[in-house]
């Protein structure tokens, strides 16, 4: 939606196709690091972002076994202070929406995307049951890491994560304003982080998660929400008046990862945006920051580019190598907090713990985690 904004906000005709038969989002809760906000202040729908959503100014983790820090950043170590912003999914999903339907932009929705025919003139999305769409000049795939059009190599993580929303409540025990995490080597891993509003209360809202390997879905859902809670507890203790409110396993929504560096182009007239190109695990917590970042590219490249030789060759130029930077990174830390390594997790909590105080290692992680590292600006 930030690219059609984009690209209608620069003149241009844009159709927005939408896989379900009504607009919605999926999942709870994101961060929007530093560079991906800048995007949404050149949209001007930052401020309201800002009212919906909670400043994130540190990510922290305490390893249980023996109480180190496993994750220690502050956004002010980047040197330019901006925090983060947690935010439901839901709320940034509405703000993007309504701006949409301001800007009247076309949606047509219950388009479930197969493949694409292309002409030397005109390219043409193909949804299933439905006939043949419109010729267009341009398609753009942000159809997520499971798109029908992706290409690249796919790789299953071997752990996923419970997510769900609950309240904030008034005695919490967790740190304000943190993404706070525990973790028993790197097998278990509990999170909670704010998200500003709770869409479905309208209080101040935290995302809780749960790292769990996608076969064991099942058993953990029959297991039913005393052992999911005691599980959690077990691992974060101050955590049980978060973790109370969750009524149900129906109440948790399991997320699944992979990871892919595909083709930001896989035609002539067929270009990708985020986890379309390029998907990884969340533990950077770049997802939604990097679709923004490469939304904003591509806006710029169009809006420069003769042909669409130009458009590809400075949309590569803008992103490529932030992309590669952070798909090696990713693969990088993300064994470090979810795997079944007993080796890497000592590995972490050691570096973390001794060196991550010095201002050269702290400036780097705090650089790495806000997205600037390796950034053009777009």
């Amino acid at each position: 939606m930030a690219l059609a904004l984009l690209l209608a906000r620069q003149g241009h005709q844009v159709t927005l196709f939408e896989r379900f038969a009504e607009p919605r989002p999926i999942g709870s809760g994101l961060l929007i690091q530093p560079s991906g906000q800048e995007v949404l202040a050149d949209l001007g729908l930052l401020n309201k972002i800002r009212e919906l959503g909670s400043p994130v100014s540190k990510l922290h983790g305490i390893s249980v076994t023996k109480y180190r820090r496993a994750l220690d950043m502050k956004y002010a170590h980047t040197g330019e202070g901006t925090p983060a912003l947690g935010i439901h999914r839901a709320s940034l999903f509405k703000t993007l929406m309504d701006a949409v339907i301001d800007q009247r932009i076309p949606i047509v929705v219950d388009s479930e995307l197969t493949h694409v025919q292309e002409t030397a003139s005109a390219i043409s999305p193909i949804f299933k049951d439905k006939l043949p769409g419109d010729g267009f000049d341009i398609l753009v795939d942000a159809s997520g890491a499971n798109s029908p059009l992706a290409r690249g190599a796919t790789k299953k993580l071997k752990f996923g994560a419970y997510w769900t929303t609950v309240d904030i409540p008034p005695d919490s025990q967790i740190l304000p304003n943190a993404l706070d995490q525990r973790y028993s080597r790197a097998d278990k891993m509990a999170g909670i982080m704010p998200v500003g509003i709770n869409p479905a209360t309208g209080n101040p809202g935290a995302a809780v998660f749960w790292s769990e390997r996608p076969e064991e879905v099942d058993r953990t859902r029959a297991a039913g929400i005393e052992m999911f809670r005691s599980r959690f507890c077990q691992l974060w203790p101050e955590a049980e008046p978060f973790v109370s409110q969750i009524e149900s396993v129906d109440a948790l929504t399991m997320a699944v990862y992979s990871h892919r560096t595909g083709q930001m182009r896989s035609s002539q007239r067929l270009f990708h945006v985020g986890d379309a190109w390029h998907c990884t695990s969340p533990q950077l917590g770049q997802g939604a920051n990097m679709a923004l970042m490469d939304a904003a590219a591509l806006a710029k490249a169009m809006a420069r580019g003769q042909t669409m030789e130009d458009v590809a060759r400075a949309y590569r130029k803008s992103r490529l190598l932030h992309v590669i930077l952070y798909q090696m990174l990713s693969s990088i830390f993300t064994p470090l907090y979810q795997s079944d390594s007993k080796f890497l997790p000592i590995i972490r909590d050691l570096t973390i713990h001794y060196f991550a105080r010095f201002p050269i290692v702290r400036g780097l992680i705090a650089r790495t985690v806000s997205g600037k590292l390796g950034c053009r600006r777009y």
